[in-house]
């Protein structure tokens, strides 16, 4: 048997973001691709601190963000000068992969699923070898199995009492290319559904009736939107997603399976997106705008026209966050070639401090607007105030259909579940 602990690093979250952690989802669904004789201790170090000093033959470490890298090969120099092998995974892994090489024993790019027992096998061997690349070599997307949500602790994932939600996936690759996202260079351009009744079978046995299907977009193929929408139904699950496909009898569908509420991109002040908006609250379902500063098209007024535009609209929430040019993106290839990225520290990369140089302000200024851009949105209504509001609603949902299970245990968490009865 051997012994394996797997490592989330920590990382400091968004200075305005209400502070709860979700489970991550990258670890749990890599710990499902283990072999047999693999005994795993998970630690997310966002909620419990590492113990060096635990025997263990094997650490892997996983990291989702550019903010985790870093902390993420102190962990590994510490593991390491101890002489115990370190590999490490993940979307920053692969990212980051040239630098990460520096600490680590082995780098593991690409999806997991079907290749885990060669590494153990070499692992035992001693023969870990120090790269496995499978970036364009892409399983069967029928082998992705449910994620190993057992290995979670599951008290630790709640915010004030209150269950929070768990993700899932119904799909990898996108056939999207979007300026400052990576997700094309990790997981290609073909959209790559997994068989709709695995997915079902994986959301039959989460025991959380919320659930977040993490997808970069479900708005990608109109009959797969269809019939998942339709399987998921049954089921009753409420649940929260990306971006749903712009269309009624795809919204209606959405609704009636459960949707919850969305993050759509609010990428300009057009009556596109204020129309985009209204359709998802005509299916009650709530939508928390992602909107991103800085781009080449936005000078200090048209991000204070954007402020207005929000509140307009109606959004439940809203997250800003900086343009960050994250490797591999055409963002970073643009921004780099054009000189004007000035920080490559990567602690720095964490979506809310400005890396580059703005086209039509300086990198304080931007610093500046994004910090009033959460401030005004949020003057007369805190964000605690509006996520409650959501919460509430999915709630009165669950009583509705009889699916509400009262699990929170502290006394917040009580009174809240009472209070929405």
């Amino acid at each position: 048997m051997i012994k394996f602990k797997l490592i989330y690093p920590k990382w400091t979250k968004l200075k305005r973001q209400t502070q709860f952690h979700l489970p991550p989802h990258g670890p749990i669904v890599f710990a499902a691709t283990l072999p047999e004789d693999v005994q795993i201790d998970f630690i997310d170090e966002n909620l419990e601190p590492i113990n060096f000093d635990d025997e263990v033959d094997f650490v892997g470490i996983s990291m989702m963000l550019t903010v985790q890298v870093k902390r993420g090969w102190e962990i590994a120099d510490i593991y390491r000068h101890k002489g115990i092998p370190v590999i490490f995974g993940g979307i920053a892994t692969m990212l980051h992969a040239d630098e990460t090489m520096n600490h680590a024993d082995s780098v593991f790019l690409g999806e997991a699923e079907g290749r885990m027992d060669e590494v153990f096998s070499d692992l035992k061997q001693g023969k870990l070898k120090k790269v496995y690349h499978y970036f364009d070599d892409h399983p069967p997307i029928e082998l992705v199995g449910n994620a190993r949500r057992d290995i979670l602790k599951r008290d630790m994932y709640n915010y004030k009492g209150i269950q929070m939600v768990d993700p899932v996936h119904a799909s990898r690759g996108c056939r999207f290319h979007c300026y400052p996202c990576a997700v094309a260079y990790l997981g290609g351009r073909k959209f790559r559904p997994r068989p709709i009744e695995k997915v079902i079978e994986e959301m039959s046995g989460i025991d959380n009736n919320r659930l977040f299907i993490l997808d970069n977009s479900l708005a990608q193929d109109t009959q797969w939107e269809l019939d998942l929408f339709t399987a998921i139904a049954p089921l009753k699950k409420k649940w929260c997603c990306h971006t749903i496909e712009d269309k009624p009898e795809v919204l209606k569908k959405a609704a009636d399976a459960g949707a919850w509420y969305v993050y759509q991109a609010i990428f300009d002040t057009s009556d596109y997106i204020k129309e985009r908006i209204k359709r998802y609250h005509e299916y009650d379902i709530g939508v928390e705008g992602t909107i991103l500063l800085g781009l080449d098209n936005h000078t200090e007024d048209y991000i204070k026209r954007l402020i207005d535009f929000l509140l307009e609209i109606e959004l439940d929430l809203a997250e800003f966050t900086i343009l960050t040019p994250f490797p591999h993106t055409k963002a970073f290839d643009e921004l780099n070639e054009q000189q004007r990225i000035f920080s490559f520290n990567w602690n720095e990369y964490s979506a809310e401090k400005a890396v580059y140089y703005p086209k039509h302000m300086s990198p304080e200024r931007l610093e500046e607007l994004h910090t009033t851009a959460w401030d005004l949105f949020y003057k007369d209504e805190s964000q605690e105030i509006k996520m409650f509001k959501l919460f509430k609603k999915v709630m009165q949902k669950e009583i509705a259909d009889q699916t509400y299970k009262p699990r929170n245990r502290s006394l917040a968490g009580y009174a809240f579940g009472k209070a929405i009865q």
